[in-house]
C-alpha cells in the first residue's frame, strides 16, 4: 500500500504530466479516502446493507480504475470512466437510497459537476455534463411526482450523512483548487523568470549587434573614405577601376551589417520607418552602382527599366526601399549563372492618396521548387540546401524583405518555375510628391560600367576652423583628407579631454564629435563645451559623427543639442554639404566658373535640407500670436470665409476688423468653411518635405464646421501624420499647440506627444463672454428669438467648451464692465490651481483702454509670466462679434479640478 501511495504521489508531483491528468489522480485518491470515511460511518450507524454497499462499490471502482489507468498510462480514459461513475451512477443511486433531496445526494451531484470541469475537456466533458444535468432533473422530477420511490433515513442519520458529505466534498474541492492554484502560481513564477531571462538575452543580443555594427563601421569608414581619396588622385584607369570595385564591395559589406542589425530590431520590436521625400532615379543609380560589378563578374545582363510616368519624387522610407531592392537583386544575381537579371518599376493604382509603386525583379536562374516557396521568407533558412550548397549566403535577405514590406503596408509575391527562373513582385504604397514624372530613362549595366569621375568641391572656406574629435586615429585622418579640397583649417584630437583643452583657447566654427570614446564620451564632451568657463566654443556648431546608426540615435543626438548628425562610413560629398550648411556664409566661397555649375552646386546647399523629427501644425482658428508661430516654426492651415464677393483664406486674404465692418450690413451673409480633404492632403505633403512626422492639433471635432474630421480623413493618406482633436478652439487650442511644440523640442516621439496632449486636454479651459448672441444667430448657431430676448434683458452670456462642445455656461446681466468683472472673477477665483506661465486674452472688437482695464482686473487676482492679448481670427469673430473676449487658461500641474 505504501508503494502504491508513493507511486500516486510521484505521478501527481510530476511536472511533465498534463495538469488534468494529475488532478484526476489526486482527486481519485481524495475521493477514495472520502469513501472509506463514509463506509466507516455507515458501518457504525447500523444502516441497511444497501447504504453500506454504495460507498464500498465506489471505493472498489475508484481503486481499480485509477491503478489500471496509471499502470497503462491511460489516465484520460480513467477520468472519463470515473466522471461517468460519479455523475451517472453514484449520485443517482445515493439519491434514491439515501434520502433523496434530504440526503447527501444533491451535494454529490454538485461534486460531479465540479469533477467534470476539473478533469475533462472538449466534447466529452460537455456530453457527460449534459447527461448528468438531464439525470439530476429526472431525479428531482421523480422525487416530486413519486416520493414513494425514495428511501428515507432517520432524521438524525440523514443530517449526519449530509453533514459528512458536505465536509468531505468541501475538503476535496479545497484540496483540488489549492493544488491547481499552487500549480498556476508556480507556472506564473516560472514564466516570469523565463521572461526576464528572455529579455536579458534579447538585450544582450541587441547590445552585441549594436556594438558589432559600431565596431565594423569604424574600419569600413576608413576603407571607403581613403579609397575615395585614391579615386580623387591622378591614377591609371586600371587602378581607378580596382578602387571603384573596392568601393562597391565595401558598400555591400555595410549593407550586410545593416541586415544583421535590422534583424535584431525586428526581433525586439524596435524597428521603425523614417519616410522622406526622395528621387527614385537617384536611388536606382546608386543600387545599380553597387550591384553591376557582381553581375559583370558572372557575365550577366543587368537591366533596370523605369516607367516614364513614375513620379519624379516619392514620399517613403528610401533607405528601407533601397535595402529591399538590394536584397532581392543580390539574391537574383546569386542564384543566376547565365542569362539576365532585370528590375522594372511602374506606378500602380492610387488608393486613399497613396500610389502603389510596383517593383518587379526577374532572373533566369535556377528557380524555386513549389514546395519551397512557403519557406522562402524564413530567417536563416535556405531552401533546396542540397542544390544550393555551393552558393554563399546567410539566409537573412528575403526574411528582412518580407518584414520591411509588411511594415510599409505592402505585399510581395513570387512566381517561379524550377530551373527556369523567378520573378519577385513587390508592391509598396507611397505618396507621390508634386506632379512631375521621371520621364524616359533606362539604366543598365552597360551605362553604369566604370567611369572615371573627377571630384569637385562645391565651396572653399580657407578662414573656417574645424575641430575633429575621435579616439580612432584613422577616422581623424579620413575627415582631414575628405575636407582637404575645401581648404578649411582642420585640427584633430583623440579624446574629449584634449578637445576641451583646445576649445578653451581656440574658437572653432564647426566641431565633428565622435560619440563612443573612452573616459569622456561625445555627449559629455558636448555638455562640457557648452558650459566651459572661459571656453570659446560655447556657440560653435557641433555635429555628431558616429558609427551609431538608427533613428533612435538621431533622436538622442537632437535631444542632447547636437547641431547635426552624420553616420559612418562618411563620404566627401556628405561631410562637405554638412559643413557648408553650418558655416557662416561670409566664410564660404562657392567654386565654379559657369552659371550651370554654380546652380548645380547651390542646389544641395540649402539650410532647410535637414528635416525636423516632428513638426507641429494647426489651423488658423487656434489664434496664436505671430511670435509663437515664428518661434516654433508652426505651419498654419487656414480655414475659409465665404461672402458674396468670394471665398477668402482666414487671416491671410481677409482680416477680422474688415470682416466685422462688412457684416454691419445685416443683409450680407457670411459663412465659414473648412478646407477640403484635397487641400489638407496637399498641406500635409508640403510639411513632410521639411519633417519626418507631423502632429496636427485640430479644433474640437464636436463643433459645427470643424476642421478635425477633414484633417483626420486627409491624414489617412499618410503613415506619419497624427491628427489630435484638441477638444478646444481659439487660443485654448493654441495652448495645446504650444505644449506640443515644447514636447517636440524635447525630442519626444509622436506617440508620446499624442498621449501627453490627451492627458492635458481636460486641464485647459476655453470660455468667452459675449455682448450678445446676434452673430451666433446670423450664423444659425442659436435662434433669432433667443438672441433678441437675451439682448432685451441686457444679458451677456458666457460661452464655454465642455467635453469639446460649446454651450452657454453662465449669464451675466447689466452693464458690460460689470459683466466682464464678474466673468474675470469667476475664471480666476482659484489662483493656486491655475498655471501661471501663460494667459491668453483672446478678443474681438476690444479697444486699447479696455485691454488695459482687463489686464488690471487680471493682475488683482494673480500674476502671469506672460499675458498675450490676441485678436481672434475672422472665422472665430464671425460667430462672436464686437465686445467679446475670453480668458483661456491651463490648470497647474497636479491639479485635477476646474477653475
Amino acid at each position: 500500500m505504501q508503494v502504491k501511495s508513493r507511486k500516486i504521489m510521484d505521478y501527481v508531483l510530476n511536472d511533465h504530466r498534463d495538469l488534468r491528468d494529475r488532478l484526476f489522480v489526486l482527486m481519485s485518491a481524495v475521493m477514495l479516502l472520502s469513501c472509506c470515511i463514509t463506509l466507516v460511518v455507515h458501518l457504525f450507524s447500523g444502516t441497511n446493507l444497501r447504504s453500506i454497499l454504495i460507498p464500498a462499490a465506489a471505493m472498489l471502482v475508484l481503486t481499480v480504475v485509477t491503478m489500471l489507468c496509471i499502470r497503462a498510462d491511460r489516465v484520460r480514459l480513467g477520468a472519463i470512466i470515473v466522471s461517468a461513475d460519479i455523475s451517472l451512477i453514484y449520485a443517482p443511486v445515493l439519491f434514491f437510497f439515501s434520502g433523496g433531496l434530504n440526503g447527501e445526494a444533491p451535494l454529490w451531484f454538485l461534486f460531479g459537476f465540479f469533477f467534470l470541469n476539473i478533469c475533462l475537456d472538449g466534447k466529452v466533458k460537455y456530453a457527460v455534463l449534459l447527461l448528468e444535468l438531464a439525470e439530476a432533473i429526472g431525479c428531482w422530477y421523480i422525487s416530486l411526482q413519486y416520493p414513494a420511490l425514495i428511501t428515507s433515513n432517520t432524521s438524525l442519520w440523514a443530517h449526519t450523512f449530509s453533514l459528512l458529505a458536505l465536509l468531505l466534498i468541501a475538503a476535496s474541492m479545497s484540496i483540488m483548487i489549492g493544488f491547481r492554484n499552487a500549480f498556476f502560481q508556480r507556472e506564473m513564477a516560472h514564466s516570469r523568470a523565463q521572461q526576464k531571462e528572455i529579455e536579458a538575452l534579447s538585450e544582450a543580443q541587441n547590445h552585441f549587434f549594436s556594438s558589432m555594427s559600431h565596431e565594423i563601421r569604424t574600419p569600413i569608414n576608413t576603407i571607403i573614405a581613403l579609397n575615395e581619396m585614391i579615386l580623387r588622385e591622378n591614377i591609371s584607369e586600371e587602378v581607378a577601376e580596382d578602387a571603384a570595385n573596392i568601393q562597391s564591395a565595401s558598400k555591400m559589406l555595410l549593407h550586410l551589417i545593416n541586415d544583421i542589425l535590422d534583424m535584431s530590431k525586428f526581433a525586439s520590436g524596435q524597428m521603425k520607418l523614417t519616410p522622406t521625400v526622395y528621387h527614385p532615379g537617384d536611388m536606382l543609380s546608386e543600387i545599380v552602382g553597387m550591384l553591376w560589378i557582381r553581375a559583370k563578374e558572372k557575365q550577366l545582363d543587368f537591366q533596370v527599366n523605369v516607367s516614364s510616368d513614375l513620379p519624379a519624387e516619392l514620399l517613403g522610407d528610401e533607405i528601407r526601399i533601397k535595402q529591399i531592392l538590394i536584397n532581392v537583386l543580390n539574391n537574383a544575381i546569386k542564384y543566376t549563372n547565365e542569362g539576365s537579371v532585370s528590375l522594372s518599376i511602374q506606378p500602380g493604382e492610387t488608393e486613399n492618396g497613396l500610389l502603389n509603386v510596383i517593383y518587379s525583379v526577374s532572373d533566369t536562374g535556377i528557380g524555386i521548387k513549389k514546395e519551397n516557396i512557403p519557406y522562402l521568407f524564413t530567417a536563416f533558412k535556405r531552401v533546396d540546401e542540397q542544390q544550393n550548397r555551393h552558393i554563399e549566403g546567410t539566409g537573412l535577405g528575403l526574411s528582412i524583405v518580407q518584414q520591411f514590406v509588411d511594415l510599409m503596408g505592402g505585399r510581395i509575391t513570387v512566381n517561379s518555375i524550377y530551373t527556369k527562373g523567378s520573378t519577385f513582385i513587390i508592391e509598396i504604397p507611397q505618396k507621390a510628391v508634386g506632379t512631375q514624372h521621371i520621364g524616359e530613362i533606362t539604366i543598365d549595366s552597360g551605362q553604369t560600367a566604370f567611369k572615371r569621375q573627377t571630384h569637385f568641391s562645391g565651396f572653399e572656406a580657407p578662414e573656417a576652423k574645424v575641430l575633429v574629435v575621435d579616439d580612432n586615429a584613422p577616422n581623424l585622418l579620413v575627415v582631414s583628407k575628405l575636407l582637404r579640397d575645401t581648404k578649411v583649417q582642420v585640427d584633430t584630437v583623440p579624446s574629449g579631454e584634449e578637445a576641451l583643452k583646445r576649445t578653451l583657447n581656440q574658437y572653432y566654427h564647426v566641431i565633428f564629435m565622435d560619440h563612443l570614446m573612452p573616459h569622456m564620451d561625445g555627449i559629455e564632451c558636448l555638455r562640457a563645451i557648452r558650459s566651459q568657463i572661459g571656453g570659446r566654443c560655447k556657440e560653435s556648431k557641433i555635429v555628431a559623427l558616429t558609427a551609431n546608426a538608427g533613428s533612435e540615435n538621431r533622436i538622442l543626438y537632437e535631444k542632447e543639442g547636437f547641431d547635426g548628425y552624420l553616420t559612418k562610413p562618411i563620404t566627401g560629398d556628405v561631410i562637405e554639404k554638412e559643413l557648408y550648411r553650418l558655416l557662416p556664409r561670409d566664410l564660404t566661397v562657392v567654386r565654379g566658373s559657369g552659371e550651370e555649375i554654380l546652380q548645380e552646386t547651390i542646389s544641395w546647399m540649402k539650410r532647410e535640407q535637414r528635416k525636423k523629427t516632428v513638426a507641429i501644425t494647426t489651423e488658423s482658428v487656434a489664434d496664436l500670436p505671430q511670435e509663437i508661430i515664428e518661434r516654433y516654426g508652426i505651419a498654419v492651415l487656414p480655414h475659409l470665409v465665404r461672402t458674396a464677393e468670394g471665398s477668402f483664406m482666414d487671416g491671410i486674404e481677409i482680416e477680422t476688423r474688415g470682416l466685422l465692418d462688412y457684416m454691419q450690413d445685416l443683409s450680407r451673409k457670411v459663412v465659414t468653411r473648412v478646407p477640403s480633404v484635397e487641400t489638407v492632403e496637399a498641406f500635409f505633403a508640403k510639411q513632410l518635405t521639411t519633417a519626418n512626422n507631423i502632429i496636427h492639433v485640430s479644433i474640437s471635432g464636436d463643433l459645427a464646421n470643424s476642421g478635425c474630421p477633414v484633417a483626420m480623413e486627409a491624414a489617412k493618406a499618410f503613415n506619419n501624420v497624427t491628427v489630435i482633436d484638441s477638444g478646444h478652439l481659439s487660443s485654448g487650442q493654441g495652448l495645446m499647440v504650444i505644449e506640443a511644440c515644447r514636447l517636440a523640442e524635447e525630442g519626444r516621439s509622436p506617440d508620446e506627444i499624442k498621449a501627453h496632449l490627451e492627458k492635458i486636454k481636460p486641464k485647459i479651459h476655453t470660455s468667452f463672454v459675449v455682448d450678445s448672441l446676434d452673430f451666433l444667430a446670423r450664423c444659425e448657431q442659436v435662434s433669432s428669438r433667443v438672441a433678441r430676448v437675451t439682448k432685451s434683458l441686457m444679458a451677456r452670456p458666457v460661452l464655454s467648451l465642455r467635453h469639446g462642445k460649446m454651450g452657454v455656461g453662465k449669464v451675466y446681466f447689466g452693464a458690460r464692465e460689470r459683466a466682464w468683472k464678474h466673468y474675470i472673477d469667476s475664471v480666476l477665483r482659484n489662483p493656486a490651481e491655475i498655471d501661471k506661465r501663460i494667459l491668453f486674452v483672446t478678443y474681438v472688437g476690444i479697444t486699447k483702454r479696455e485691454m488695459d482695464w482687463i489686464r488690471q482686473q487680471v493682475e488683482k487676482h494673480m500674476t502671469f509670466d506672460r499675458i498675450y492679448f490676441q485678436q481672434a481670427s475672422p472665422v472665430i469673430a464671425v460667430n462672436c462679434g464686437d465686445g467679446t473676449f475670453g480668458l483661456l487658461i491651463r490648470e497647474a500641474d497636479g491639479y485635477a479640478g476646474g477653475p
